[in-house]
Formats: structure tokens, C-alpha cells, sequence
């Protein structure tokens, strides 16, 4: 891992679990005066944990054909705008809910709940063999940020700038939590490094699927930013199978995303490959 790694997150991870800091119960935020309120995002469940023997054979897995990870129309899991008549449409049309920044800041925060719900859950610790930790998780969270960030970029200017709203959301988010972990004096240069952290590590992901990259580019910048604990470029012999699946987890998630339509990603209505199940069917999907 980077040294900017040991001096930003080692006193972090030190203090408490990532995972162990709730975000924050009914946590709502204003953007830009705008009326909309952002929805609350789910609360972490699990406690901190230490890495167990992966039950799964990572190296048959995320091979299969990729597909769009859109919900589907009559999915339970989708989000829908309320559809009002009447007086109550009026009135909050009268407060801008139907506005497309109120539109725009309604889709980030079901964006980032979807981020969540795959970097808070065991499962990908559980498949990966990962520790969770505070360091860890926010390794795993700006991967699966930057996999949105990169998908809404490719919209062109409305992209860009919902993917704003994300970032903002996110940044909110990472900085109750360190909060919570107790840094409190600091805290605003803990956020700065965390967030050159941020830039560097979507920088260095970016560079790795570029056309002149080579195919062992993305491994070695997911082991550094991820896997690593002490500076080196390159994983060794007994992570290489597991730092290999997650490479190509990340780059099935991109082919995956990049056939999600645009209605599906502004609105947040899609979920990243399930995890939750050991079986080869549900982690092939």
C-alpha cells in the first residue's frame, strides 16, 4: 500500500471499525438550497471482523458473460419517485421536488445507498478473504465509487454532474464517520488526505483500463490500494488468485455497467453482481 496509506488510515483503523460507526439514523442533507432532501442511507449492521478462509473457488469466478445490472420493472428493490395529483402535486411542484435538481439529488442518494449496500454487507469480505476494517472498507468503498462515478461520466454533462451530488453524499458520509471514530481536532486534515486518497486511487484505476495498459496493470493497482499493507507494487504468490478475481469482479462490474441503461443509473434503480451466496451460479451472475 502507498505510505500515504500508513499515515491516513493506520491511527483510523486503530480507533474503531468503518463498519462499526452507524450512518447516521434519518440523516438528510440539503444541496445548493434545494428543497429535496437526500434519503437516509441504510445503517451498517455487522461489527468488525476478521478475515476467514474464502468457502468459494475464486478461480472459477466472474468469467460469465456480463449483463446489465438494471432491476428489473416489478423488482421490490427498485426506487420510485411518489406520483402525486392534485393539490399535493402543486404544492410540491411550488418546491422544486420536481425539479431536476431535486431529481438529481434524489438519484445520488439511491446511487450511494446501492455503493453501500455492496462495501457494508460480509459478502465481499467473505468471498475476497478481507478483514474489515476501517482502512479496508474505505479502500472498497472509492472502488465501487469510482466504478459510478465512471459509468455517469460516460452520460456526458448530466453525468458529471449527478456524479457531483454522489461525491458529496459520499464525502458527507466518510466524514461523520471518521468523526464518529473519534477524530475530532483533526478531522478536516484527516478528510483532505482521505481525500487525495480518493483522487489518487480513481486516477490509478482509470490508467488501468486504459487501451495501452497492460492486462496485469489493474491487479497490481487493486493490490496496492486494497490488498497491501506494506508498500509493495506487486502481490506475491499466495494473494495472487484472490487479488486476480478481484480484478476481474472490477472489470466484469464496468462491462456490467456499461450496458445499464442511463434511466436505470440516474435513478439509481440497479445493484452491483450479488455476493451474498457462495454458490458458483449467484457469484457468476
Amino acid at each position: 500500500m502507498l505510505p500515504r496509506w500508513s499515515r491516513a488510515l493506520t491511527h483510523l483503523s486503530k480507533l474503531r471499525s468503518f463498519n462499526s460507526i452507524e450512518f447516521g439514523k434519518g440523516f438528510s442533507l440539503i444541496h445548493r438550497q434545494s428543497y429535496a432532501a437526500v434519503a437516509p442511507a441504510p445503517a451498517p449492521s455487522a461489527d468488525s471482523f476478521p478475515p476467514t478462509k474464502s468457502l468459494v473457488n475464486l478461480d472459477k469466478m466472474f468469467w460469465s458473460k456480463p449483463c446489465s445490472l438494471a432491476l428489473a420493472p416489478d423488482s421490490p428493490l427498485r426506487v420510485e419517485d411518489p406520483k402525486y395529483e392534485g393539490i399535493r402535486r402543486i404544492v410540491l411542484k411550488m418546491m422544486l421536488f420536481y425539479s431536476k435538481q431535486s431529481k438529481s439529488i434524489r438519484g445520488a442518494n439511491v446511487i450511494y445507498r446501492r455503493v453501500l449496500s455492496q462495501v457494508d454487507k460480509p459478502a465481499i469480505y467473505e468471498v475476497f478473504n478481507l478483514e474489515k476494517t476501517f482502512r479496508m472498507t474505505f479502500s472498497l468503498l472509492v472502488l465501487h465509487m469510482w466504478l459510478c462515478l465512471r459509468r455517469l461520466k460516460a452520460e456526458g454533462k448530466d453525468g458529471v454532474e449527478l456524479g457531483q451530488y454522489v461525491y458529496e453524499i459520499y464525502n458527507h458520509d466518510v466524514e461523520l464517520r471518521v468523526s464518529k471514530a473519534g477524530v475530532n481536532l483533526l478531522l478536516t486534515k484527516w478528510m483532505k488526505e482521505l481525500e487525495k486518497i480518493f483522487y489518487g486511487n480513481i486516477v490509478a484505476y482509470d490508467a488501468a483500463l486504459l487501451p495501452e495498459a497492460t492486462h496485469e496493470e489493474l491487479t497490481e493497482v487493486i493490490w496496492r490500494n486494497i490488498f497491501s499493507d506494506d508498500g509493495t507494487s506487486k502481490p506475491d504468490a499466495a494473494a495472487l488468485c484472490t487479488v486476480q478475481a478481484m480484478a476481474r469482479y472490477v472489470r466484469r462490474e464496468v462491462s456490467c455497467l456499461s450496458l445499464t441503461d442511463k434511466e436505470a443509473m440516474f435513478s439509481g434503480n440497479f445493484m452491483f453482481t450479488p455476493l451474498e451466496s457462495s454458490s458458483t451460479d449467484s457469484v457468476r451472475r
